[in-house]
């Protein structure tokens, strides 16, 4: 499915192809994953839930929620996080939302 890896390291975005809450895992590169709802048609933030405890370098937010260190997945979904879908957000759409700090 469609997603797209934000990088605060190069303060770049992309789009990818995902499978599954583990390739979401492995890119971002830790098991303890969260999600944010950043959108009103379900996109969801996925990112490590201990990035400041691990000292993660690069960080950014999007629109009003927390602070996020290291990389993030933005993919669609339902049920809080646990159906993964197209993300329908495009990569100008999150360009004008992101704030890399």
């Amino acid at each position: 499915m469609k997603a797209l890896l934000v990088n605060p390291e190069t303060q770049s975005i992309k789009e990818i192809e995902i499978s599954d809450h583990h390739h979401i895992a492995k890119l971002i590169g830790y098991d303890t994953v969260i999600s944010d709802e950043i959108g009103p048609a379900g996109d969801r933030l996925f990112f490590d839930e201990e990035c400041f405890l691990r000292g993660t370098s690069g960080r950014f937010q999007i629109d009003a929620i927390i602070p996020v260190s290291g990389v993030g997945v933005i993919v669609g979904s339902s049920d809080d996080g646990e159906t993964l879908h197209d993300v329908t957000a495009d990569i100008e759409n999150i360009n004008r939302r992101i704030k890399y700090l």
